[in-house]
């Protein structure tokens, strides 16, 4: 079994295990081998049979391979195809909040990367999957793809790796004694058995009996594993009857079909009928869930009709025991999940029962129940716990949109939970998967209302941020006359808002100011408020500093932190703070600025809020240019660049916005020279979010050495890959032994060592080998 949240192996996002890995170790090394001549592999099978453990034991394995990481992109759990590409960004950590479509900035990620990325599950999405993979491949030449599947993708260049059920004695032949150790399938059973029943081990005595339960299993891991689970109420014995029984009775393998597959199937029918009747109303309603769910959910989703709430602590501890449940800790909070196999059989059940529409409507209502109040909790001291919920729920709530706008009379609910996780969107780095929502249901639900009102402004924001504006106009203007249409003077004041922030970032400051003042006119007849008003008030603080009126700017600053401050609100309370960090770096007291600047990039990392945290970036570069330490501008220059590249046109393709950018682009170019300058920002483009985050809030940035060359009293340039071959260097290797030691291409090899030398500024592998050789010997800082 994979676990759901483990130590990466190296780079990249590989689960830790968390039972032994039994019998494959000929098929990895095939796999691996198949992987260094094709780029792209499908491995092929039934449900069950150990796929994705096979990819993602064959990527661990590989890890030292790619030096950008070993992915896994799970998605089982996506009913859209239109979001594969999201999904994989997402598992990529690649954030984008950008209006350009999810494949192209996928595309632009991996184009000049070496890396390996497992396609978990993609039978139900496979022109999705295709599509995608055939794009990558033709952009990345690094790039190896891993997929999993019941079928494969049909791409040319694709290689098929059928995986096969564990091997198993020939029936009819007693084995030797000991004889059971040489087969994975028994090896499997016993350890598995040995888990829920201590003591428990296969003996000469018993290993035949063994080895017919195993057999009448197929060999299939999953099969094997309910089976073994058993053994806490059955003995041996019993449960080799029963599996009997099982294969015997009428219908129980229906005709048709891949065997392997329907002896799956009827392995886990014989699992579910010996679940008690709430246990199988359980099993069959949690099947609704994409991702895992909390004991909250079930009781919302799953009781009644059979199951009463009060049981279902205990009817969820039964199916964990029976291994149908997996159960995770997440901080204080239980989670469950089905593994993939069960919950498709439990949604043939759903369907079966008559059940599915009900129950499926019950999981949206309590996820936009759940919508509803973290969008009113978001304006209080909640606002982070608020955040991880949504991350742990994401899954879940894709599925509750995609339910709304596919199930006919559905739509404008849709549309009501699109617009109440505008919070998510904007506030946690979703920008884009946002925006896909907000389209997708603006399209659908075209009659105006009050919900397609709130709907075209949450979007208007959206489509603002992302650079979008012409689009954004569009949506906020026909937002803005439906309500003076209707007499909807709550739309009309966030259209008006909104339309405010759209002429600010596109330069028109004395509109903008007048808009956003009539907004905040609005909310105070209304009596709003929320982060999205405190909003109207730092955004006309941003006015201020453009028209140079910094008293009346910082005025604005300390009245809505004074507002968010009373009420425990942190998200929109740090653009303050940004904002605050401009007022201070304009009147010169630069300690002011540093620390304005520090706070908003702390919270706004909290949140993942990407802009957020590009714009303090920048205003801690424009700090460190003004204090004249260059290098630091430089490095958090370039650091900033890929972050905007997510976001959409950095700051905002904005003539005000962007003025002080280029004044410290050109000052600290000049103070350093091109070379260095370019080196420095080149630095900074090679760190990650986390990376860019710790090194614009580090100590080390405030006294940089003033000599752009190589330092030992500042961090290293180099990627731990990187330094790791410039050990090798010194310990005199060349780059085939090189290649060879870290299990590389020579080619790659080379391409590290021409890095390491145009980083360091240096001629020769001889000088390569001295700076290494110092830099052992100095502490890291």
């Amino acid at each position: 079994m994979v676990g759901k949240a483990g130590a990466a192996c190296g780079r990249g996002n590989l689960p830790a295990d968390t039972t032994s890995f039994v019998g494959r170790k000929r098929e990895v090394g095939e796999v691996k081998h198949l992987l260094a001549e094709a780029r792209l592999v499908t491995l092929t099978g039934v449900g069950g049979v150990g796929k994705t453990r096979l990819a993602v034991q064959t990527a661990a394995g590989l890890s030292r391979a790619f030096p950008d990481g070993v992915w896994l992109a799970e998605l089982a759990g996506l009913e859209d195809p239109a979001l594969v590409a999201h999904t994989v960004l997402e598992a990529l950590g690649v954030p984008d909040e950008t209006g350009r479509p999810a494949a192209v900035r996928l595309a632009g990620h991996v184009r000049d990367r070496r890396l390996l990325v497992i396609l978990d599950n993609c039978e139900h999405l496979l022109d999705g999957c295709a599509t995608l993979a055939h794009d990558l491949l033709r952009a990345a030449p690094g790039l190896r793809l891993l997929a999993t599947s019941r079928e494969r993708l049909a791409l040319a260049g694709e290689h098929l790796w059928p995986v096969s059920p564990l091997p198993l004695p020939e029936p009819g032949c007693p084995l030797p004694g000991g004889g059971w150790l040489r087969y994975p399938a028994l090896t499997l059973f016993a350890e598995r058995a040995a888990a829920v029943v201590p003591g428990f081990a296969v003996t000469a005595e018993n290993q035949d009996r063994v080895a017919e339960v195993c057999r009448l299993l197929a060999g299939i891991p999953l099969a094997i594993e309910l089976a073994a689970v058993r053994l806490r109420v059955l003995t041996l014995a019993e449960l080799e009857a029963g599996l009997g029984d099982c294969f015997r009775l009428p219908g129980t393998v229906k005709r048709g079909g891949e065997p392997r597959h329907q002896t799956l199937l009827a392995a886990i029918d014989w699992s579910f009928a010996l679940c008690g009747p709430a246990e199988r109303h359980l099993w069959a309603r949690a099947s609704v869930f994409a991702g895992g769910f909390d004991l909250a959910a079930a009781e919302r989703v799953c009781a009644g009709d059979g199951l009463p709430v009060g049981e279902l602590p205990d009817r969820l501890a039964g199916l964990v025991e029976k291994s149908v449940l997996v159960r995770e800790t997440d901080g204080d909070r239980q989670r469950f999940r089905l593994l993939e196999p069960l919950r498709q059989f439990g949604r043939d059940k759903l369907a079966g029962s008559g059940e599915t529409a009900a129950v499926r409507r019950r999981m949206r209502d309590h996820y936009l129940a759940l919508a509803v109040r973290s969008e009113r909790a978001w304006f209080g001291p909640e606002q982070a716990g608020i955040f991880r919920r949504m991350r742990r729920e994401h899954a879940n709530l894709r599925a509750a949109l995609d339910y709304s706008l596919t199930v006919p009379g559905e739509v404008e609910t849709g549309l009501r939970l699109a617009s109440a996780l505008w919070f998510y969107w904007a506030g946690c780095g979703v920008f884009g998967e946002g925006r896909h929502w907000l389209d997708r249901a603006l399209a659908l639900a075209v009659e105006p209302g009050e919900a397609r009102a709130k709907a075209l402004w949450v979007n208007g924001y959206v489509a603002t941020v992302q650079g979008d504006k012409d689009v954004a106009v569009a949506m906020l203007e026909e937002c803005r006359a439906y309500a003076r249409r209707a007499g909807d003077d709550v739309a009309l004041a966030y259209a008006t808002h909104r339309l405010g922030c759209n002429l600010l970032v596109g330069d028109d400051v004395a509109d903008a100011k007048t808009l956003l003042e009539e907004a905040q006119a609005r909310y105070r007849r209304l009596g709003e408020l929320n982060s999205t008003v405190l909003l109207a008030g730092i955004e006309l603080a941003v006015v201020s500093v453009f028209l140079g009126d910094l008293d009346r700017a910082a005025e604005l600053c300390e009245e809505a932190c004074a507002i968010g401050a009373a009420h425990g609100e942190q998200w929109a309370r740090a653009y303050a703070a940004y904002v605050q960090a401009m007022v201070a770096l304009a009147r010169g007291d630069l300690d002011r600025a540093a620390a304005h600047g520090r706070h908003c990039l702390r919270v706004k990392s909290t949140f993942h809020d990407l802009l957020g945290i590009v714009l303090a970036i920048e205003v801690l570069a424009w700090t460190e240019a003004a204090r004249e330490h260059w290098e630091p501008a430089a490095t958090m220059l370039g650091s900033a660049r890929p972050i905007w590249d997510a976001v959409g046109f950095p700051m905002f393709g904005s003539r005000h916005f962007g003025a002080p950018h280029g004044e410290c682009v050109t000052r600290t170019r000049r103070a350093l020279g091109d070379g260095p300058y370019e080196a420095a920002f080149r630095r900074g483009a090679e760190l990650g979010l986390k990376e860019a985050i710790a090194y614009a809030l580090g100590d080390g940035c405030a006294s940089p050495s003033p000599s752009p060359s190589p330092s030992l009293e500042r961090p290293t340039p180099l990627t731990d890959r990187e330094a790791q071959v410039a050990a090798l260097i010194a310990d005199g290797r060349s780059n085939q032994e090189i290649a060879d030691r870290l299990v590389i291409s020579r080619r790659t090899a080379e391409g590290h060592v021409n890095r390491i030398l145009r980083k360091l500024g240096f001629d020769s592998r001889a000088q390569v080998a001295a700076w290494a050789a110092r830099a052992s010997r100095v502490p890291s800082p």
